[in-house]
């Protein structure tokens, strides 16, 4: 009995464990939202004004910091670079070992240290001010040698890391990538950022296929066709022969419709005699096109807001080209 009582105290405890970590995770989300909405509610003419100094440069945003900061730096600066703002990380240790050659008078340097006094970042400082490049700090002490060097500071105080200690950098470096993220964002509106720039930078995988993608490059081409006095048997046999899960529905070289196999279930369940419906009864009237010269991201866009896997494909005439599936980027 008691190996019995043993086992169902170890069941128990490890229970009641599960639950602490589950809590404990749920406690480290909450306090790190808490801290976002602060840093969120404190920002104003000087993120304004890092904005403006950032897109203003002709050259590059040079991002530097040591450890967990360096770590988030390099993250910040791939985002800035793909999505339209030059950036490269640069160690700041390297950069006082000769790295400083990679930077020139027209860029801007983005330094991260949360204390504001990390030895490796500050020693930079006079060099970049011998170049005249422009030092934007994103520091959480204001009066830090960081913040009263810079020509910009972003604040990204915390009142407390959510470390349970209060030690490990956790709380300030999501408030730092947060921040990087935002001048990201606010960048790309600045600049109209569209999905055919990003596809630019991200030319590989599925993403660089829908966004560099054009609609005649992935199009049904070959697609079945019914007339509007065609009944339930042969549409069914187009649909079926056509594997596109639809069929359009024309006369006399006019588009008068679409039927898809959704359509075609719903008028037989609708219906308990549907031997005498034709295409004409239950056909899509009004289907959604798009030019064949459209990029598949703006056709995965219209698919998406109607809620819809399917498109006609038109030409400048407006003539039938071919149909558009939602997945066919993917399988290009």
């Amino acid at each position: 009995m008691n190996a019995v009582a043993n086992v169902v105290a170890a069941d128990v405890a490890a229970l009641i464990n599960q639950r602490g970590v589950a809590e404990t995770a749920r406690r480290v989300f909450r306090e790190q939202a808490e801290a976002l909405n602060r840093t969120a509610d404190g920002l104003g003419p000087d993120f304004e004004r890092a904005v403006q100094l950032i897109r203003s440069i002709k050259g590059r945003v040079i991002i530097s910091g040591m450890g967990k900061s360096g770590i988030i730096g390099r993250k910040i600066a791939a985002t800035l670079a793909s999505t339209g703002t030059p950036a490269f990380f640069v160690h700041p240790g390297e950069a006082y070992h000769g790295d400083l050659g990679m930077i020139t008078r027209d860029d801007i340097a983005l330094l991260l240290s949360y204390s504001g006094e990390t030895e490796e970042v500050i020693r930079l400082i006079p060099s970049l001010r011998s170049f005249g490049v422009p030092i934007i700090a994103i520091a959480g002490k204001s009066q830090s040698t960081l913040a009263r060097n810079a020509n910009v500071f972003l604040d990204v105080h915390v009142d407390r890391e959510t470390c349970p200690h209060n030690l490990a950098p956790t709380t300030s470096t999501t408030a730092t990538l947060v921040m990087g993220d935002a001048l990201a964002v606010s960048l790309m509106q600045l600049k109209n950022f569209r999905p055919q720039d990003f596809a630019v930078f991200h030319p590989g995988g599925s993403l660089g296929r829908r966004l560099l993608t054009r609609v005649s490059d992935v199009m049904h081409r070959h697609y079945p066709v019914n007339h509007p006095n065609d009944g339930i048997r042969e549409i069914i046999t187009a649909i079926t022969r056509g594997r596109l899960g639809l069929t359009i529905v024309m006369e006399d070289g006019v588009l008068q419709g679409i039927i898809t196999d959704g359509d075609l279930r719903r008028a037989i369940y609708a219906n308990t005699d549907f031997s005498d419906l034709t295409a004409a009864d239950f056909m899509s009237r009004s289907p959604l096109t798009i030019a064949d010269s459209e990029m598949f991201a703006e056709a995965e866009v219209i698919m998406n807001k109607a809620k819809v896997n399917s498109l006609l494909v038109t030409d400048a005439s407006r003539q039938i080209m071919g149909v558009l599936k939602i997945f066919d980027a993917m399988a290009s």
